[in-house]
């Protein structure tokens, strides 16, 4: 059993790598040093309801400069122990960065989104494997305006994403307080509906990371991170793609 959940654990790595290597066949792209700081909080309310709350902080330069914040929050209900159900709110606020900005004028641009997330776990052995489906309607802040300097409209689209993850506990058969584990996970986001254009293949996000389990109540984790992103227009005739790399740094406290 215990070679079986380390097939298992490094079967992912190798999926997360095979998406990344084909998505660099594209010959338009752009390469960030990136830094993603993340605070996830969860406030239980009972056995089934709990209230969730995110912050991150996405860098470029690592840290020097802005690329998008990200403020989520949701309502779970666990509708079975290892399936939960969430709903919720997110805003995201996205900068001017890299050599090629995201929208042609280079603005700053909002953005709101109402989603719905299923997060099923699985464990198989010493891993801790869980899949997470999620749903976003999103409400981007646009202007086709070449010289506009803020957005004038809102353009509606859909996106659908889907996570593996895989958590391995570097003692014992179980992760228990003041322990360290590995963790690893992909996520592939697919636009869809009549407003996506060029990026029906939005992003691809892979981590790899070292975490401690403080206690039932804080969790620290950081290592490697990589983003491929495909722009939503043409740049120079071609797809034009984004390949950030660097670090991801996650803090996760429950009350």
């Amino acid at each position: 059993m215990k070679n079986h959940a380390f097939r298992v654990f490094f079967a992912l790595i190798l999926f997360a790598f095979s998406h990344s290597s084909f998505a660099q066949n594209n010959r338009a792209s752009e390469s960030n040093a990136i830094g993603w700081y993340g605070l996830f909080m969860t406030y239980k309310i009972d056995d089934k309801w709990s209230i969730h709350g995110e912050v991150q902080l996405r860098r470029t330069e690592w840290i020097a400069s802005p690329q998008q914040n990200l403020y989520r929050t949701g309502i779970n209900y666990k509708i079975h122990p290892q399936v939960t159900f969430r709903a919720g709110y997110a805003f995201a606020d996205t900068y001017n960065y890299g050599s090629e900005p995201i929208q042609s004028n280079g603005i700053r641009f909002p953005e709101h989104r109402a989603y719905q997330m299923l997060l099923i776990n699985n464990p198989i052995g010493r891993v801790a494997l869980s899949h997470r489906l999620m749903l976003e309607q999103r409400w981007v802040g646009r202007s086709l305006d070449p010289n506009a300097t803020q957005f004038d409209e809102w353009v509606y689209s859909n996106r659908m994403r889907y996570m593996l993850r895989a958590d391995l506990p570097l003692k014992g058969p179980t992760l228990d307080d003041k322990e360290p584990y590995l963790a690893v996970y992909d996520e592939i986001l697919i636009g869809f509906g009549k407003n996506v254009n060029q990026n029906v293949f939005d992003q691809n996000q892979f981590a790899a990371v070292v975490g401690v389990r403080f206690s039932g109540k804080y969790r620290l984790e950081a290592g490697y991170f990589s983003q491929i992103l495909q722009f939503g227009r043409l740049v120079g005739g071609k797809n034009y793609f984004q390949y950030n790399r660097g670090l991801i740094v996650s803090n996760f406290v429950n009350f």
